[in-house]
């Protein structure tokens, strides 16, 4: 099983097409090719967490566009999911719904064998355990926002159109600087108290 990152799909939205340069001349052939490179690396088992902005039409539309796609979906939400969130036929593509979410991917690599990771739709610049070198993954920037030390954007207009595996993920993230703003609290004195 492989865990795959990606967002701002965008099905159903024509003036995408105006906003980012996707490689297709109508939005029907964006929704056919965004599912085409999908299915053609995710499989049926792996787990995918999409970090918002899955559709911009209807929810009857979200819900066949979604439907077509391989894997075990997980939603983070994004600005353009609501409208879509209020039907029950499109929450139910999903095994869980969020709007910020720390997930342990499989790494043999890691610390005991897991990697967290912070999911967000939006980029942060500090996040719980940012300071130890946990990632921050993120949509909403269509790749127009550079990394600020582990926090990237894995939306479909960073990564080719394609959704990114947690291995290309974590190549991508190599030699990138853990951003560990000094804290401003004061420690604690004998007493109890801060001085």
């Amino acid at each position: 099983m492989t865990d795959w990152f990606t967002g701002d799909m965008h099905f159903g939205h024509k003036n995408i097409l105006k906003y980012c340069p996707r490689p297709w001349d109508d939005v029907d052939a964006m929704d056919e090719g965004l599912i085409e490179r999908w299915n053609t690396m995710v499989q049926p088992d792996d787990a995918v967490y999409i970090l918002g902005d899955v559709a911009f039409c209807g929810p009857e539309k979200a819900t066949r566009l979604v439907q077509r796609l391989n894997g075990k979906l997980h939603l983070i939400v994004g600005n353009h999911d609501h409208r879509n969130l209020k039907s029950g036929m499109f929450r139910s593509c999903f095994l869980w719904i969020e709007q910020l979410k720390e997930i342990r991917v499989r790494d043999e690599s890691a610390h005991r064998g897991w990697q967290a990771i912070v999911l967000c739709h939006y980029a942060m610049r500090v996040w719980n355990r940012s300071h130890y070198g946990v990632p921050q993954l993120h949509g909403h920037s269509h790749a127009t926002l550079p990394p600020l030390g582990r926090s990237l954007d894995v939306g479909v207009d960073a990564w080719n159109w394609f959704p990114a595996s947690y291995e290309e993920v974590k190549w991508r993230l190599r030699g990138c600087e853990v951003y560990a703003p000094e804290m401003s609290h004061q420690p604690k004195s004998e007493g109890g108290s801060s001085e």
